[in-house]
């Protein structure tokens, strides 16, 4: 019998030379001209002395965090967390510091064409996808081969969540703070294009777009991958389960296993046709990999010699990618009736435009929801609650893609930053907006892949939740509704996600304020931005958002930890179970309606600025831009971020379930 651990390892690690292999092939590109790389050396100089400075920061509360595990549980606990924390912070600093690199080459690429451009931007992007799964199931498949028990995994899971809590909150207020703060006073009161030089803050906006999208989606995914796997795997261990299917504990790693390899081989077919249709060339790499993997699935289920109904319940997973991606493209896409509709609304205002707005963020849960209690009660019924969390490994299997997606917006975008900057010719700017104006909807559809990911992958978490405290009680627990401690958990976690996603908001608009403060003293002060004689201090605004940024992530970061371990020792295990289901439904109707009203916003603004409702500078656009302003905290800073929190809690949970159960009081 083949190692399936060894076997996943050495997967792993052709993603990871796949990775240096697109790298290299984008790092061949000319850069440009000197002014370009000037710009992009500058964006790429401010996100890496960012991301320095907050793995410095993070080190410390994961030294502290280490040795308490090491303490409480032993070494492999506490290895696994160094594992899983370290591996996560890697995945994104590998993706962005490519990234920062890859932008510049896009813009020089789009002078040769659009089909060039477009190979550069996914190519680079793709380097972050195929890191994020390569060092995902390097971690999980290295410890367990060492291991060979599940159960001494939840360190890696811990870890990988907590650097995914710090890097999305951290990422996010840094990204949204410097964005919000140039379009307020650029766009609004200058009346300046996005991206000008004359701007103060748009190199702290453009290092923002990396810093977020790249490294925060980065670690994001990686720790929903490891955490779905380590889940899937902690339920192969129930008896009920172990004893219906074969080599129930090593399938999601061999579903890892070929998932990887379908990412691989559908990257290939990311070609621009004859139509020229940009997000056609995306989805053509996207089907592929799907295809690829369903066949790969259909191979492993025959090669264990399971039942059919386990890889349908693996085929449930991509079902509900697919249909999430429809459903969040029709939300967010420029070409549908809901932006179409927002840019409308702001024809008569800010106000209306931000009505409108947050109408249709709300509606956007009816449908996402509908397709996960859909996939929900398919998987179950096919492979019982160990068929959920195939379903979600099955979902994640597009991981490596669905990164490469999202992190090419940035790429883009900034490529457009750098056309504007150096006053490329309009042609080429046209391009890299065409380039930009699909990242806009791959970032939102990779955002509600991340969430619905998330919810799945959670639910299979509580379950495991429930199969670790199995291990440690008399008898069994039962969380029922009418149980008061199980109500009052219920409540507190469903009240989480407001409160954090306040927390995030707040620390936005403060250092929004901050920025704006700045840019308007510049412009007052600096003789000749407005001329263009006069060069703006680029680095000022920088400081500020890494600042703010850096000192911002900690109290989210200690919500997530502390609740739990409130409720835990205060009230008891079952009002723990409650507030787990609580975080988990409310923190999934919280992420998708921010993330999607967000995105909604954003295109409504890029909607009139390709010339309806009036184009730039009316009105109209306006309007949208305050929209815009208010949807970017929503999508890119608390909405993403509830992801992570929701899984930090329920990793937390499960590490801690032992400590619980022995010392943790019973007030009913």
């Amino acid at each position: 019998m083949i190692d399936i651990g060894i076997v996943a390892i050495i997967v792993s690690l052709v993603a990871l030379a796949y990775a240096g292999f697109l790298a290299m092939r984008v790092l061949k590109v000319s850069p440009g001209t000197q002014k370009m790389q000037d710009i992009s050396n500058a964006v790429r100089e401010g996100a890496m002395a960012y991301m320095a400075r907050q793995y410095k920061t993070i080190s410390v509360f994961a030294v502290i965090i280490t040795v308490l595990l090491w303490i409480l549980f032993k070494a492999p606990i506490a290895i696994g967390f160094v594992v899983g924390a370290l591996l996560s912070g890697l995945s994104g600093y590998i993706g962005m510091s490519i990234s920062v690199r890859a932008n510049t080459r896009t813009a020089e690429s789009a002078k040769t064409g659009l089909k060039e451009a477009l190979a550069v931007a996914f190519n680079g992007g793709a380097v972050t996808g195929m890191s994020v799964v390569g060092l995902a199931l390097l971690a999980v498949s290295l410890m367990y081969s060492i291991y060979r028990d599940p159960a001494v995994l939840v360190g890696l899971g811990f870890g990988a969540s907590l650097i995914s809590l710090f890097a999305r909150v951290g990422g996010g207020i840094f990204t949204k703070a410097a964005d919000v703060g140039a379009d307020l006073v650029g766009k609004i009161e200058k009346g300046i294009p996005e991206d000008d030089p004359r701007n103060p803050a748009t190199i702290a906006d453009n290092v923002g777009d990396n810093v977020g999208d790249c490294a925060g989606m980065g670690a994001d995914l990686y720790e929903t991958y490891v955490v779905t796997i380590l889940a899937a795997m902690l339920l192969a261990l129930i008896p009920s389960v172990s004893s219906t299917f074969n080599m129930a504990v090593e399938y999601p790693l061999m579903l890892g296993v070929v998932a990887i390899l379908g990412s691989i081989i559908g990257s290939w077919f990311v070609k621009l046709g004859r139509s020229k249709n940009v997000m056609g060339a995306l989805y053509k790499g996207l089907v592929a990999s799907g295809l690829i993997a369903a066949a790969g699935f259909y191979a492993v289920t025959w090669y264990t010699r399971n039942s059919l109904e386990l890889f349908l319940a693996a085929i449930v997973g991509l079902v509900i990618t697919v249909l999430i991606t429809i459903i969040t493209e029709y939300y967010t896409s420029t070409k549908y009736y809901p932006v179409k509709k927002v840019a409308e609304s702001s024809v008569t205002g800010a106000g209306t435009n931000i009505i409108a707005g947050l109408g249709l963020g709300m509606q956007s849960t009816l449908l996402p929801v509908i397709v996960i209690c859909g996939g929900i009660a398919a998987a179950y019924m096919l492979a019982g609650i160990y068929g959920i969390a195939i379903a979600a490994v099955g979902m994640l299997s597009l991981t490596g893609v669905m990164i490469a997606l999202d992190s090419y917006g940035p790429i883009t975008d900034n490529a457009g930053g750098i056309a504007e900057m150096s006053h490329l010719d309009p042609a080429i700017r046209k391009i890299t907006d065409e380039l930009d104006a699909v990242g806009n909807t791959t970032k939102a559809v990779t955002k509600g892949y991340a969430i619905g990911s998330a919810a799945l992958g959670a639910l299979a978490l509580f379950a495991a939740f429930t199969q670790e405290i199995s291990h440690v009680v008399t008898e069994p627990l039962v969380f029922l509704l009418t149980d008061p401690a199980v109500l009052i958990g219920l409540f507190i976690g469903a009240m989480l996600p407001f409160i954090f996603s306040a927390v995030c908001m707040n620390a936005v608009g403060s250092t929004a304020h901050k920025v704006v403060i700045e840019v308007r003293r510049q412009f007052k002060e600096i003789k000749g931005i407005m001329e263009g004689t006069g060069k703006p201090e680029y680095g000022k605004c920088v400081d500020i958002v890494t600042k703010a940024a850096l000192s911002n992530m900690i109290i989210p970061a200690v919500i997530a930890v502390v609740a739990p371990l409130a409720v835990g020792l205060l009230l008891g295990i079952k009002a723990l179970g409650g507030l787990l289901i609580g975080v988990i439904l409310s923190g999934l109707l919280m992420a998708l309606f921010m993330a999607n009203a967000g995105a909604i916003w954003d295109n409504a603004k890029k909607y009139i600025e390709d010339g309806n409702h009036g184009g730039k500078g009316k009105d109209a656009h306006k309007a949208a831009v305050v929209g815009d302003t208010v949807g970017d905290p929503f999508k890119d800073t608390a909405g993403p971020a509830l992801n992570a929190l929701i899984k930090v809690i329920n990793t937390f949970a499960i590490v801690f379930a032992p400590l619980f159960v022995m010392y943790g009081l019973t007030l009913f």
